[in-house]
C-alpha cells in the first residue's frame, strides 16, 4: 500500500554543472537553496538586497541594475528612530548611518551587475502576489520597513500584470538564459489562510503562462513537494509555516536532480567530504597521520579544481593553515 503521493520531478534539460554560474532571488526559501549549493561549492549567489517575497520587486531589482547609475542619498528613508532604509531592499542593509546604508545597497547592485552576465541559469521563489504601493508614487515596496500603514496601499498583483513584467526581462535582459520559476511553500498566514490561498494561485497561474511562453522559462515544484508529497506538520519548523531542515533537504535532492548534471550529481557526495574534512580539528594536529590526510585532501581538491572548477580555495587554506609542517 502507498501511504503518500510522491511526486517524481520531471528533468528541467538544464544539465548545471559545477562551471556554472547561478543566481537566486526571491523569499527566504531561494535563500535555502543558495545555501545547498554554496556548501556543495557550486558557483550560487542571489538575494543581493535580501529577500524579496513579491515578483514585482524582484523584477525592480532585475531592471535597475541595467542603468548603471548608482542609487543616491535622496532614494533612503528614515523612521522615527532615526533607522536609515531603502524601500526596495530588505531590512538587512538598514542601519543609523545612511552613508553606510547606501553603500551596501550600491554594493549589492554593483555585485549583481557584475554576475548577472555570466549567470547561465536564474532560480526566481515568488513568495506572495500581495504587495504594498506608496501611496506617494505608486511604487511596489520590497519591504515596509514598518512605516505607518497609511503611507500604503495594499493590493493583490494579478497574473496578468506579474506576467506583463516578466516578459518584458525574459525577452530583454534575460533572454538567453535559463530561468527556472518556483513558488514558495512558505505559507503567508498573516493574509489569512484564504488570501495566502488566492496568493500562491495566482503566482502559479502567472508562471504557468510564462512557461507556455517562453522555452526558456521553467517550474518546479517547490510548493506542491511540501504541500501534496510531505504533506505533514513533522515536515515543518515549529512555527508550522516554515519547511524544516529535513524538508528543505527533500525538495534540494528533488531540484539537484531536476536540474543539474549526471557529473555534478556524482560529484557532490565527495564534495560534500572533501568540505566536512577541512572542517575537522583532530586533537593534535602535528600528528603525522593529519599532516597526511591534510596533503592528501588538498591534492584532491586541487585536482577537482583543475578538472571541474570546483574552487576550494578557502579550503584548500584552511587545511593549510593546520599544516604547518
Amino acid at each position: 500500500m502507498k501511504f503518500r503521493t510522491e511526486i517524481n520531478v520531471a528533468p528541467l534539460g538544464l544539465g548545471l554543472g559545477y562551471a556554472d554560474t547561478v543566481l537566486l532571488f526571491g523569499s527566504c526559501f531561494a535563500d535555502e537553496m543558495r545555501r545547498r549549493m554554496q556548501e556543495l561549492k557550486f558557483r550560487a549567489e542571489g538575494n543581493f538586497t535580501g529577500p524579496l517575497f513579491n515578483p514585482a520587486s524582484v523584477a525592480a531589482l532585475l531592471h535597475r541594475v541595467q542603468d548603471p547609475a548608482p542609487a543616491t542619498l535622496a532614494e533612503l528613508r528614515q523612521d522615527a528612530d532615526g533607522w536609515w532604509f531603502h524601500y526596495d531592499a530588505n531590512t538587512l542593509l538598514s542601519g543609523p548611518d545612511p552613508a553606510a546604508v547606501l553603500g551596501r545597497y550600491n554594493d549589492a547592485l554593483d555585485r549583481l551587475r557584475r554576475l548577472l552576465p555570466a549567470a547561465r541559469c536564474l532560480v526566481v521563489t515568488f513568495g506572495t502576489a500581495w504587495v504594498y504601493r506608496l501611496k506617494e508614487n505608486g511604487r511596489v515596496v520590497a519591504n515596509c520597513h514598518k512605516q505607518p500603514q497609511t503611507l500604503f496601499d495594499r493590493i493583490r498583483l494579478s497574473a496578468e500584470e506579474i506576467v506583463a513584467e516578466w516578459s518584458q526581462l525574459l525577452t530583454g535582459p534575460l533572454a538567453g538564459k535559463e530561468v527556472v520559476f518556483t513558488v514558495s511553500p512558505v505559507r503567508h498566514l498573516g493574509d489569512g489562510a484564504e488570501g495566502n490561498s488566492l496568493s500562491k494561485a495566482t503566482l502559479r497561474v502567472a508562471v504557468g503562462e510564462l512557461t507556455e511562453r517562453f522555452g526558456h522559462a521553467h517550474y518546479f515544484p517547490a510548493c506542491e513537494l511540501l504541500a501534496d508529497d510531505l504533506r505533514d506538520y513533522r515536515f515543518y519548523a515549529d512555527d508550522l509555516v516554515h519547511p524544516s531542515p529535513q524538508a528543505v533537504g527533500y525538495v534540494w535532492q528533488k531540484f539537484a536532480g531536476a536540474a543539474l548534471s549526471d557529473e555534478a550529481q556524482a560529484l557532490m557526495p565527495e564534495v560534500e567530504r572533501l568540505v566536512a574534512q577541512s572542517l575537522h580539528r583532530p586533537r593534535r594536529t602535528d600528528s603525522d597521520a593529519w599532516q597526511e590526510l591534510c596533503r592528501r585532501t588538498v591534492g584532491r581538491m586541487e585536482a577537482l579544481q583543475r578538472s571541474a572548477g570546483i574552487d576550494f580555495s578557502q579550503e584548500i587554506a584552511r587545511l593549510n593553515s593546520g599544516n604547518s609542517r
